[in-house]
């Protein structure tokens, strides 16, 4: 018996990569003392590794879920943790943020996509569309931007909402994947650092306080900071304009893969690239609607207002959105609709088993990337990036790289939030520390100008990284390759963030 074994030059480049990157990380297990910063701690440039490892094999390999396993097997080792069941997927999996993944985005999403798949709800809501406001390609790219504005909560919630509304007009207007991944990806949190009204605030407030600014001095001194900064969200505004050029048909900026997306799909029909492997399964992406069921356009709106409504009034008085009772109201109205109708019960629970094996892939790797996310911070990747504006800089230099900082942070953790959490606590000391030394005339525009550049630099890492779980359900929910999102989302959403570095510059060396 003989074997044939072949690798592509991808392929064994990633094996090789593999293996380089798990022979470092027990290299810095054994040998590489960890730097102490307060109470937490870092490697140097080795706290990069497990995130880098990560992104480097998802360019290369396109599968998201081997990329970031190999991510967190080279974290624990780095770690010295070598039971990667026991001492690293399980604990995981316990944190309560981790299993409110699973049951949002597994059960709840997957079962209500499932549900409306089954009594064929979406497609009513398609056909609708079409017939009355969708009169082509342009005017459904408009509704689903026109939906990531008025969804200004951002992040997940926002980006689920959209790409479940919006997936099914978007197929039968033949608009590609690419295209709206880009769209609902680029109105969720973008929209979130413009329109302000949500958590957003609150969260970040507590993040910036600096001892002895008088303008920071109290939490509501901080939130009207935050409200004052909001013009100098230029990459936020910009990134909400260019999905808007796009929705018109104006591909000027949105790169060529987008632009060749567009002509493939208006052209030739095909919704995603040749060798795309789009997260949702094709049990989502067909109808099995029982015989002599016909579904009403009320079936997809009322189970969607319902969750919106829930999401919306219990933000409105708890101050944060109950994303999980939204959905799980929607799901419970969506089967009692379909059984008052006559749909029998075993066919409801036909599509919610469907629906579950829709996402479940997408649901493993959002897991997965919340344990790379938590192991990058406990070896410290952020700390040690952001340490490197110890030196002292020019003024009207800092504001471009504490963005620059705060894209990479992002980007190689694949939480906006958790950059945040990093970030602020020193940037601001730091900004405020060289406007004195400086002898700026306007320190407290200057202080809303680096702000906003750590603000807006973080949405951009997470909104462009492969490990970030706004990406992950763009593209699930429109039905998108992963990779393919990324890399043709990259560069518009570079092309914005470049012209807001420029903007931020001549901010502070004109008007500072």
């Amino acid at each position: 018996m003989s074997a044939n074994f072949s690798f592509s030059n991808r392929n064994f480049i990633a094996l090789l990569l593999l293996i380089l990157g798990i022979f470092s990380a027990l290299y810095v297990n054994y040998y590489v003392e960890a730097t102490t910063v307060g109470t937490a701690y870092h490697y140097g440039l080795w706290s990069l590794l497990p995130a880098f490892i990560t992104i480097l094999l998802s360019w290369l390999t396109r599968e998201p879920l081997t990329a970031l396993f190999s991510g967190i097997v080279i974290g624990a080792f780095m770690i010295g943790q070598y039971d990667l069941t026991d001492q690293i997927l399980i604990p995981s999996l316990a944190q309560v943020g981790t299993a409110g993944i699973l049951l949002l985005y597994l059960w709840l999403l997957g079962g209500l996509l499932g549900i409306w798949s089954k009594t064929g709800a979406a497609q009513a809501f398609a056909d609708y569309m079409i017939k009355h406001f969708v009169r082509g390609q342009k005017s459904a790219k408009l509704v689903a931007w026109f939906l990531g504005v008025l969804f200004f909560q951002g992040g997940t919630m926002s980006t689920v909402l959209v790409g479940t509304t919006v997936r099914p007009l978007a197929d039968k207007a033949k608009i590609s994947h690419e295209e709206m991944s880009y769209i609902v990806d680029s109105t969720a949190s973008p929209i979130a650092v413009v329109i302000a009204f949500n958590a957003w605030p609150a969260y970040i407030q507590a993040l910036i306080f600096v001892p002895g600014v008088a303008f920071l001095a109290t939490e509501a001194d901080r939130l009207a900071f935050f409200f004052s900064a909001v013009p100098f969200s230029f990459y936020g505004i910009l990134a909400v304009i260019g999905t808007l050029l796009l929705s018109l048909n104006i591909t000027t900026f949105s790169g060529k893969r987008i632009r060749d997306a567009h002509h493939r799909a208006a052209t030739t029909g095909e919704l995603d690239a040749p060798g795309a492997k789009p997260l949702s399964a094709k049990e989502l992406q067909t109808c099995d609607v029982p015989d002599g069921y016909k579904a009403h356009v009320f079936e997809f709106i009322l189970p969607l207002v319902t969750l919106i409504a829930i999401a919306v009034l219990t933000f409105i008085f708890s101050g944060s959105p109950k994303i999980n009772w939204a959905f799980g109201a929607a799901l419970l109205l969506s089967a009692f609709i379909a059984l008052a109708k006559g749909m029998s019960l075993s066919n409801i629970i036909d599509g919610f088993g469907n629906g579950l094996k829709g996402v479940v892939l997408a649901s493993v790797i959002l897991m997965l990337a919340v344990t790379i996310g938590a192991i990058s911070k406990q070896i410290g990747g952020g700390l040690y990036l952001v340490s490197l504006l110890s030196e002292q800089l020019p003024y009207w230099l800092l504001p471009v790289f504490l963005q620059v900082i705060a894209m990479v942070i992002a980007f190689s953790t694949g939480t906006s939030w958790g950059t945040f959490a990093i970030a602020f606590p020193l940037a601001m000391p730091l900004a405020w520390a060289i406007a004195q030394s400086a002898g700026i005339d306007n320190p407290e525009l200057f202080m809303m100008v680096c702000f906003a550049t750590v603000l807006n630099g973080s949405v951009y890492g997470d909104q462009c990284s492969p490990i970030s779980d706004t990406t992950i359900l763009s593209s699930m929910t429109t039905g998108c390759d992963m990779m393919d999102h990324v890399k043709s989302q990259i560069v518009p959403a570079t092309f914005a963030a470049s012209l807001a570095a420029v903007l931020w510059t001549g901010t502070v060396v004109f008007f500072a």
